[in-house]
């Protein structure tokens, strides 16, 4: 399956490479994730927050998907892993379904490898996006 460009912010990408390049300093348990967030990053596109599509997944979105196969849905918001310990619905960008929703739009399906095998979500909406939020306050 070939995959189209994320977008991706300025400021968000600076903060995520700062995380993939600390993977020498990670546990081993991380190292696959940090690898999978990298290819990620390395065909994403860099857009400046103005011009970040009004309907693409960017870090601290809140964003509902569609489990595809069990038809659930839930709101899952992005953030960065110190972020995610005991919130609801904080979502790691470092979960396999954090890195994957990363740069996607609404309407995409989305697949992610994780340890109880590939979840496949449709993105059904964004119910917030900080970045662009901020430039219209």
């Amino acid at each position: 399956m070939t995959k189209s460009a994320i977008h991706i912010t300025e400021s968000d990408m600076a903060r995520l490479r700062q995380l993939t390049e600390a993977r020498l300093l990670t546990h081993s348990a991380q190292l696959e994730l940090l690898a999978r967030l990298e290819e990620e990053l390395d065909r994403a596109e860099v857009v400046d927050p103005d011009s970040l599509p009004i309907d693409v997944i960017s870090m601290n979105s809140r964003v509902l998907v569609r489990d595809l196969d069990t038809g659930r849905e839930v709101v899952h918001h992005l953030v960065f892993p110190a972020q995610s310990w005991g919130k609801g619905e904080a979502l790691s960008v470092l979960a396999p379904l954090g890195i994957a929703l990363l740069g996607y739009r609404v309407g995409d399906v989305v697949e992610a490898r994780t340890p109880g095998g590939v979840r496949r979500v449709e993105v059904l909406a964004l119910l917030g996006q900080p970045e662009r939020e901020q430039l219209i306050a």
